[in-house]
């Protein structure tokens, strides 16, 4: 079966000349469809380089970054537009919901902008706000709501137009626990029962511990994998500390 996303040797400088930084270094892996995969790493490791190559939103100096069949490291910028909005979904740490559109307004924003029927986009927010537990916030703004709320509503808005590939940076980043933990729980159960692929960059166990595999980032080039398997959450979650403890780090300085 073809891998959704294979990345092939790919580098990422910046700065010329003698001024150059080298922020990943030959980076091959693979994520197969209906995956949920964590990648986690030191400060200044390249977690969000990674992820902004990966996302189209920077470009790498070097190799390749398919999406199935689409080389997106070799693709023009006007049709990389249109492959990031027909296929990819961000979900981001600040949540970057429009003030002046209520919760369903951005919701739907993706949908209006594909030009997809007024009866398919009412169905499609309607069922994937039910699925984040925000169906009774449809009409508010995002000033009337909590954080959490919010990047609940910054979730429905990355996964409404069904994408091949999720992209999720520190989503819990600025969430209380109870909140991390309803947004954890609605995007793991989302992966479970309709095999969304989601790929979140995290420094924390707490939040990894809800992915599948976890790829473990050092210096610019991958340093470790861990499996969940069949083990448990709490099992995977003891896991990952102890791994980043043989890492030299308790997970605090994973920011």
């Amino acid at each position: 079966m073809e891998h959704l996303l294979k990345v092939d040797g790919v580098e990422k400088i910046y700065g010329k000349g003698a001024n150059t930084f080298q922020a990943l270094k030959d980076i091959s892996f693979t994520i197969d469809h209906g995956e949920f995969v964590g990648v986690m790493g030191p400060s200044g490791a390249g977690k969000s380089t990674l992820l902004n190559v990966l996302a189209t939103i920077d470009a790498p100096t070097k190799g390749d970054i398919y999406v199935e069949a689409d080389n997106i490291a070799k693709m023009k910028e006007d049709k990389l537009a249109d492959f990031r909005r027909d296929h990819l979904g961000f979900i981001f740490q600040d949540y970057n919901l429009l003030d002046s559109l209520t919760v369903k307004e951005n919701i739907l924003l993706p949908l209006a902008i594909a030009k997809q029927p007024a009866k398919e986009i009412e169905e499609k927010v309607n069922a994937i706000s039910r699925s984040f537990g925000i169906e009774d916030l449809l009409d508010k703004y995002p000033y009337q709501i909590s954080g959490g709320q919010k990047q609940r509503t910054a979730s429905c808005r990355a996964l409404v137009s069904n994408p091949k590939l999720i992209f999720a940076d520190e989503p819990t980043g600025a969430l209380d626990s109870k909140s991390a933990t309803d947004l954890l729980e609605s995007l793991s159960n989302l992966n479970e029962a309709h095999e969304t692929t989601v790929m979140m960059v995290t420094h924390d166990a707490y939040a990894a511990s809800f992915c599948r595999r976890i790829l473990f980032i050092r210096d610019g080039g991958l340093s470790q994998e861990l499996i969940r398997g069949t083990h448990t959450r709490k099992e995977f979650f003891q896991m990952i500390l102890d791994e980043l403890a043989g890492a030299g780090g308790d997970g605090n300085d994973l920011i």
